[in-house]
């Protein structure tokens, strides 16, 4: 926790704009030795679930062998023997990014919580307060630690880009420093696929105008990404010259749909296993309408096979949030879509979504023992678990756990897994 701050260039004493980034490391894997001291200094593989064989994410130790992100297990347990599986526990992992993030806001309310294990401070307004952007980012770490005890990299700039960059330069337990006045020198030998945003595709387009490095995006016209990619395209020139324009994203926008997905064994053809993870799905997606007082009018079924999507948008007669109703509509979608292909994946998102505050009791189709029953269900469901009260049928789903929805939130409807 006492590492060295790594500080490029001579800071001035008040920056015009200081951004962090706070970067938790191997976020899952450290919460897991954590909570399990034998496991610590030991490398370990994260799975979804003991029969999960591709690896989440990994301790260092594990990385040190070669072992990353998206390895089989199969192969990692060959570059090292002693690796040690753990199956994921998503719900845990998402209490403690909450524990980390209500942490943070104390130390600034311009916070853009990036991904379970990510945030962005804007502590421009907390120099006087809390000191230099070295001191502020140590009392970042310092606050991280207390409130989950596990350790984070942290990156310290002028603006969001710069900042993510810095923040991977040394880890685990890193704390980098580019100062705004430096972040396009620190930048200029960088390959432009190194920062964040910038994904193989632009990076082949700037390939092929000769550009490789984020130095040599500035002998381009900022024109000719603008022409390409449109205000992205500009964002991308500014960026690779540490001059970040994008502000802080604090509000979580309202939610255009709420759906869930399950990954199935491969070609599954048999078709009661498929209405059975379709209902799993239309009661997750049920629930977390009724949470969050929503109901939808139109709904995606889809069934993904070793060729693409198929399924589609089917409407149900008056907005719903039942899971019963959803599951009409998958059933429809397996007796009169599915040919009998492989399917790998299940998906059900609710579209169009509309406040229930807002709906006529004239058009309310829905009887009321079954809002009862579902109000009892849902009551029993938060204070004991997910789906401890569900349809028979559901006895029968996948064993293999949750997982935490890439734009999870720690609060509102995207605190989803």
């Amino acid at each position: 926790m006492n590492r060295p701050t790594r500080t490029v260039g001579n800071p001035p004493i008040a920056w015009p704009s200081v951004i962090v980034l706070a970067d938790m490391n191997a976020f899952f894997a450290s919460i897991e030795q954590r909570d399990r001291p034998e496991w610590r200094g030991r490398p370990l593989a994260i799975t979804n679930g003991l029969k999960g064989t591709c690896i989440i994410t990994c301790s260092y130790e594990a990385r040190s062998y070669g072992i990353h992100t998206g390895m089989r297990l199969k192969r990692a347990r060959r570059l090292c023997p002693e690796l040690i599986q753990c199956p994921a526990h998503p719900e845990r992992y998402a209490a403690t990014s909450a524990a980390i993030m209500t942490a943070l806001q104390n130390i600034t309310p311009d916070i853009e919580v990036f991904s379970v294990d990510e945030a962005f401070l804007d502590v421009t307004r907390c120099q006087r307060l809390l000191g230099t952007p070295s001191q502020i980012g140590r009392l970042i770490k310092r606050k991280v630690f207390a409130a989950s005890g596990v350790l984070c990299s942290v990156g310290v700039s002028g603006d969001k880009t710069t900042a993510k960059f810095a923040a991977k330069l040394d880890k685990p337990d890193g704390l980098t420093v580019i100062p705004p006045r430096e972040a396009a020198r620190r930048l200029h030998d960088v390959p432009v696929t190194a920062l964040c945003g910038i994904a193989r595709g632009i990076g082949s387009f700037l390939a092929e105008h000769g550009v490789h490095t984020c130095g040599q995006v500035r002998q381009l016209p900022i024109s000719v990404l603008a022409q390409r990619f449109g205000n992205p395209g500009r964002r991308i020139w500014y960026m690779c010259q540490g001059q970040d324009p994008a502000t802080l994203q604090a509000d979580v926008p309202a939610p255009r749909s709420i759906g869930h997905g399950k990954v199935v064994p491969p070609n599954t053809r048999d078709r009661d296993l498929l209405l059975t993870w379709l209902l799993h799905m239309s009661e997750k997606v049920g629930a977390r309408l009724r949470r969050h007082h929503l109901q939808a009018l139109t709904f995606y079924i889809g069934l993904r096979t070793g060729s693409g999507w198929t399924g589609g948008k089917l409407r149900n007669a008056l907005p719903t949030d039942n899971g019963h109703d959803i599951m009409v509509l998958c059933r429809r979608v397996i007796d009169e879509r599915w040919r009998g292909e492989g399917i790998h994946q299940v998906q059900v998102t609710a579209l169009d979504l509309v406040d229930t505050g807002s709906q006529l009791q004239l058009f309310d189709t829905l009887d009321e023992t079954q809002r009862e029953v579902n109000t009892a269900m849902d009551a029993v469901n938060r204070r004991y678990g997910e789906l401890v009260l569900a349809p028979a049928r559901l006895l029968n789903r996948s064993s293999m756990p949750n997982v935490i929805a890439p734009a999870w939130k720690p609060f509102g409807h995207r605190q989803t897994i």
